[in-house]
């Protein structure tokens, strides 16, 4: 440090400035140490409270509804359809939630989930229709499989039955289909999304924009399902890792920009 004196003040009055300057930089350094601790007990507070606020995010979640049981989402216009998860639940949504005014949608690929538009008294709708076969599609084998469509055809519940052809054994979860069979253009489309009531549906892009508040889409890609789900809970800053798992079909994936 240089130190410069003033010919016209003596060695005491120079002296004394310089000890008066000392004074305040030492009241400056005080008052930037005070500033520091300040600002990091802020930043310490400001953490918690967006810690806390990522805790709470998994209890923004809808109540459990009956349709959460199954493969669900909502077509564009408003009609519910119920996919089965596995053999148990292709039993339960065909011999429990199908209909006579109902439409059933399958696949001629071994392994493939039952997927059903409830009417619910209205006339189903082409929209309905095509959304619901990409469902099938995306949520067969498929989507695992890497393959862009699948063979999706619709029959009426009627044709649908537990009742094996002589000397034929039908296994759990699967049924005879007998009858016309009415084949669906589709392609393998997913988008996840998070409803206003905080539900997880998956379904077709056009579906999960029509009734979800925030939503991303999906394709076929090379992330496991655990990383993908990760992804997803950040960018829809939904924290539930197992229900974002469990809406997604069995595969790897990529998020589409």
């Amino acid at each position: 440090m240089k130190i410069v004196l003033s010919l016209m003040k003596s060695l005491e009055e120079n002296a004394q400035s310089y000890f008066e300057k000392a004074k305040k930089a030492k009241k400056k350094a005080e008052g930037a140490h005070t500033a520091i601790i300040h600002w990091e007990a802020q930043k310490k507070k400001l953490l918690q409270e967006e810690e806390k606020t990522v805790q709470k995010t998994p209890f923004q979640t809808a109540p459990k509804k009956w349709y959460h049981k199954f493969r669900w989402f909502k077509t564009s216009d408003g009609f519910l359809v119920l996919g089965g998860r596995d053999a148990t639940t292709n039993e339960i949504v065909i011999k429990k939630h199908t209909a006579k005014e109902d439409l059933v949608f399958h696949t001629d690929m071994a392994g493939s989930p039952f997927f059903v538009i409830q009417s619910e008294g209205r006339k189903i709708s082409q929209q309905a229709i095509a959304e619901t076969a990409d469902a099938t599609c995306t949520f067969s084998r498929a989507f695992q499989l890497g393959l862009s469509t699948q063979s999706v055809f619709s029959v009426q519940p009627e044709q649908v039955s537990k009742e094996a052809q002589a000397g034929e054994y039908l296994a759990k979860g699967a049924f005879m289909i007998r009858g016309k069979t009415t084949y669906v253009e589709n392609k393998i489309n997913l988008a996840l999304g998070i409803t206003p009531d905080y539900e997880i549906m998956a379904g077709p892009y056009e579906a999960v924009k029509q009734h979800c508040k925030t939503l991303v889409r999906i394709r076929q890609g090379k992330e496991k399902v655990s990383n993908i789900a990760k992804k997803i809970a950040k960018q829809l800053s939904y924290q539930d890792l197992d229900a974002i798992i469990r809406a997604l079909p069995a595969g790897t994936f990529d998020l589409v920009n």
